[in-house]
């Protein structure tokens, strides 16, 4: 992920913003959750061949990545469909490949996110939801991300295309822009609006961009990208206190949280992962997770991962 990054990350000041009075509120009327919190922890993509040997056993073919990342982790930020609309054959094998508690949490694509009209009036927007809805009972909330020059003065253009969001499929939205977060007025807008339509705001935590840090819940569940910078010692500082935080929003009656963490490249996402799910089962263990449990080798003995 580059949005956000910055040369110099140790010298950032890093620190979780309060939550804010939309997110104390939302937690306070949530229907009562039936059963544990269910905690979903992925990473971005599957097709890593620099995995094969420590997050996939030796010789891996490609065709097998989606097997076993599905058993190592229970979500994934799915990036491709923001650059096409998956076939039918496609949603199946996704389906196939993977355990019943999996999710998949789809990136909207770029043709409606970055269209003018937020593809209403072209039928992409229908076509997308077709597409995703075969996942059924696998597929997490949905999510939509912004473009960085979609600006606040565009809030009567998000409020028609939730009005034409389906029901029945979850949606979170990430927005870039900084008039977004320039005043309270305006972040305080946003979260109103995505909470009048049941919609998550994604909760985006990047060194160089602080303000969208917001800490909004405004639904059920929660979704966080988490973005670190090379195992340095703030990543692992900063994930404490995220647990300390999901700790808290469980205890307010949560019902899902959705996280996902960054690393460059991606390569050492499952080493953060594997340390954010310890952590997790330390500190909650009353919440339903499922982490990896990477045996990671180098040359030919176990890694120290902490």
């Amino acid at each position: 992920m580059k949005f956000g990054k910055v040369e110099h990350p140790e010298k950032i000041t890093f620190q979780l913003a309060p939550d804010p009075d939309i997110t104390q509120s939302t937690l306070t009327n949530l229907p009562q959750r039936k059963g544990p919190a269910k905690i979903y922890v992925g990473c971005t993509g599957w097709s890593m061949k620099e995995w094969v040997g420590n997050v996939y056993p030796q010789k891996t073919k490609s065709k097998e990545y989606l097997k076993y990342y599905g058993k190592q982790f229970n979500t994934i930020e799915l990036n491709t469909t923001h650059y096409r609309i998956p076939t039918p054959a496609t949603i199946e094998n996704w389906k196939q490949s993977t355990p019943k508690d999996f999710r998949f949490c789809p990136k909207i694509v770029q043709r409606v996110s970055h269209a003018r009209d937020l593809g209403i009036g072209s039928g992409l927007l229908t076509d997308f939801c077709e597409s995703v809805r075969p996942l059924k009972e696998q597929l997490g909330p949905c999510f939509m991300q912004m473009p960085p020059y979609w600006g606040a003065d565009r809030y009567a253009q998000l409020d028609t295309f939730l009005k034409n969001w389906p029901a029945d499929i979850r949606l979170a939205v990430e927005v870039r822009h900084p008039s977004w977060f320039e005043s309270p007025v305006e972040i305080e807008k946003l979260l109103a609006l995505l909470r009048a339509y049941h919609v998550g705001a994604v909760i985006t935590d990047v060194a160089g961009r602080r303000d969208v840090l917001h800490q909004g819940v405004t639904t059920h569940f929660a979704m966080v990208r988490w973005v670190g910078n090379g195992l340095i010692d703030s990543d692992y500082a900063r994930l404490d206190e995220w647990v300390e935080r999901l700790e808290s929003w469980i205890a307010k009656g949560i019902h899902e949280i959705y996280f996902f963490p960054h690393e460059p490249d991606n390569i050492l996402a499952p080493e953060i992962t594997l340390y954010l799910t310890q952590k997790i089962k330390e500190r909650i263990p009353e919440a339903s997770l499922r982490g990896p449990t990477l045996p990671i080798f180098e040359d030919g003995g176990q890694l120290g991962l902490f």
